[in-house]
């Protein structure tokens, strides 16, 4: 099984609720199961009984993220599917928004960076 190499950076806040740890590297799957709403569905495997896969993208990682790194507070984190609003997404230093959002398919050495831009007062 292949995987795809990461660089996570949390920052505004966020790192709290990751051990208070700013940065991270990870590993995860190059190639993860297909959600039932996913479009970019493909089979892996010749079998009929092959579990649909697609390619990791952003929206598995944000849920990988929550199930495997984050401490505490997950509603802080994701809501409705996605990173909380205020959550500022940036891709190899671009907008996520410029990117596919959710549907960007990661890459080997991508390095992805969530912003808090909500702060108390």
């Amino acid at each position: 099984m292949s995987t795809i190499s990461l660089k996570i950076e949390f920052g505004g806040g966020l790192e709290l609720l990751f051990s208070n740890q700013r940065s991270h590297r990870i590993s995860i799957p190059a190639l993860v199961p297909a959600s039932s709403g996913s479009s970019s569905t493909q089979q892996k495997g010749e079998g009929d009984d092959a579990q649909p896969t697609k390619p990791a993208d952003l929206s598995y990682l944000i849920f990988w993220l929550r199930d495997n790194l984050l401490k505490e507070r997950a509603e802080l984190f994701v809501e409705n599917g996605t990173v909380r609003p205020g959550v500022l997404v940036l891709v190899n230093d671009t907008d996520w928004e410029l990117e596919g959002e959710g549907d960007y398919q990661l890459k080997d050495g991508d390095e992805i960076v969530f912003i808090s831009t909500l702060h108390g007062g």
